[in-house]
């Protein structure tokens, strides 16, 4: 008895192509939600390039001085000045949450779903964390340094604009992580995915979270360091 070719059977023109929309076929053996969020993440990419490419220009070309990051986000403690101490600890909590995250993906992929909820809650009580402490520099730059997405008494008049729109919409990222990741550990800790028996939904938060991570890597070396 013959082999029967794997597409006989399939209809051809707009039906097959209706056809194998409609079924949820896999392209590149990638499934679809891991596609369409590396297409999301490869937009935001393009955001967040243009954002920091405009705050580049801009403080290359002022003729007014750029205030001095290493003064404007110090904290004193003690009655020392310690410069950047708070951003180091941001940076710090929001690199170890990339940890957590991928060891909820191990764990999620060896079927052990507590230990990958518990891991994705520990992840998003980081992002919680980081978040707070970017609300303490914001209100510490407004209330106590008079700083203005218009201006500032310390120098150049983009740096409140910059400052607040980059750090903001980066903030905003995270808020909507620690939300998305509360929600998938909630539905992986109740056994949500054990029906569909694929707990690849853990992954594709995971490269959300990750891309967040890496997103204040550039933050921090473009806007800090600089």
């Amino acid at each position: 008895m013959s082999a029967i070719p794997l597409n006989a059977a399939q209809p051809l023109g707009l039906r097959g192509l209706v056809a194998d929309w409609s079924s949820d076929r896999q392209a590149f053996h990638v499934a679809w939600g891991k596609v369409m969020m590396w297409i999301f993440l490869l937009s935001d990419t393009f955001i967040f390039g243009s954002f920091l490419t405009g705050y580049m220009t801009v403080r290359a070309s002022t003729t007014v001085p750029w205030p001095n990051p290493s003064e404007v986000f110090a904290l004193r403690i003690g009655g020392i000045s310690l410069p950047l101490i708070l951003i180091a600890i941001m940076t710090f909590v929001l690199i170890s949450s990339s940890g957590t995250m991928a060891m909820a993906v191990n764990f999620a992929y060896q079927r052990d779903r507590r230990r990958a909820a518990l891991l994705m809650f520990a992840t998003a009580a980081f992002g919680v964390m980081f978040v707070s402490m970017q609300a303490f520099e914001w209100s510490k730059l407004i209330l106590d340094e008079g700083v203005r997405p218009w201006g500032n008494p310390m120098g150049a008049a983009q740096f409140g604009s910059a400052f607040f729109m980059i750090t903001g919409f980066h903030g905003l990222h995270v808020s909507a992580g620690v939300i998305y990741l509360s929600i998938v550990a909630t539905r992986l800790m109740r056994g949500a995915y054990d029906r569909r028996g694929n707990y690849q939904i853990v992954e594709i938060a995971g490269l959300y979270w990750h891309f967040v991570d890496l997103v204040w890597v550039f933050i921090f070396a473009f806007f800090y360091l600089w």
